[in-house]
């Protein structure tokens, strides 16, 4: 098995997280090449002014997209590098007390919250400007798990009595001594999307979720897009006869499917290695019934 072979496994069995950050890194590399053939052909083309969120609202509305599309651009490989760890550091923690979906709304809702904290703030000063990097969008998810579970033990070079919050609060403190030495709305989105996370979790806490809007949204979507199959008429014979139902084989197929349904989810979340010797036994023996 080759190299290709095992990033396609390892992007197909892994879950939303593993894909994003697939994303991420697959984004930067693609456009690092093309950076280094425009700079050898001579060629001066800027495709950031297609892909960052640019600070001036006249200018955004002309790119809409980008609110979306600056959260998996980076400005080099440290920037890229700190993001990743950080996404993988904080959705562990997060899929431990919330489900994929939640992360859904709060990584992509929480990056284009910070996005309209980003453009709100240079409409006020009318200076021009970019933002992008997915800061924002994780900031939104650590965040959210702090404030939902601050005291969670972090497993951080043996240190016992480093909590969660230290290492958020840490990073949160970096970005706000940085301020004034440069890329201010940049650190002003980060405290964005930290926002969000924050806002998220009250409003859980006070019996709203704000990811079961975006799911019906989302189901809403599919709905429309998806086209529905036409079934030919048929003729029904009528057959008196009635086949005596087995409710014990009923019950246990229904067991073994419901099994088979939480070690799917378990891999969409964590992988494949996550699962225990006898899932993995019960797997195979499932998939060659």
């Amino acid at each position: 098995m080759n190299i290709f072979q095992d990033f396609k496994n390892e992007y197909r069995l892994g879950g939303l997280v593993q894909k994003i950050i697939f994303w991420n890194i697959g984004i930067f590399v693609v456009f690092s090449l093309l950076s280094m053939i425009l700079k050898v052909t001579n060629v001066h083309f800027n495709y950031y002014e297609y892909v960052a969120l640019p600070s001036l609202f006249s200018k955004y509305i002309t790119r809409f997209w980008t609110i979306f599309t600056y959260m998996f651009f980076h400005l080099d490989f440290f920037h890229l590098l700190f993001n990743v760890l950080v996404l993988w550091f904080s959705s562990r923690y997060f899929l431990y007390y919330f489900t994929l979906k939640q992360f859904t709304t709060v990584y992509f809702i929480g990056g284009i919250f910070a996005g309209i904290v980003f453009l709100t703030y240079f409409q006020f000063i009318g200076v021009q400007s970019q933002l992008i990097g997915a800061s924002g969008a994780i900031l939104a998810v650590l965040f959210a798990v702090t404030i939902y579970a601050p005291y969670t033990q972090v497993g951080f070079f043996s240190l016992s009595f480093v909590k969660l919050w230290h290492i958020s609060f840490f990073i949160l403190f970096l970005d706000f001594i940085q301020m004034p030495f440069g890329n201010f709305g940049g650190h002003l989105a980060h405290f964005g999307g930290a926002f969000f996370g924050f806002i998220y979790v009250k409003l859980l806490q006070n019996g709203t979720d704000l990811s079961k809007g975006i799911s019906k949204l989302q189901d809403i979507f599919k709905s429309s897009v998806t086209p529905k199959k036409k079934t030919p008429f048929k003729k029904v014979h009528k057959n008196n006869y009635q086949r005596p139902v087995s409710s014990n084989v009923s019950k246990e197929n229904d067991i073994n499917q419901k099994k088979i349904d939480d070690i799917l989810d378990k891999i969409s979340k964590s992988g494949y290695d996550s699962l225990s010797k006898e899932e993995k036994e019960f797997l195979f023996k499932a998939g060659n019934s």
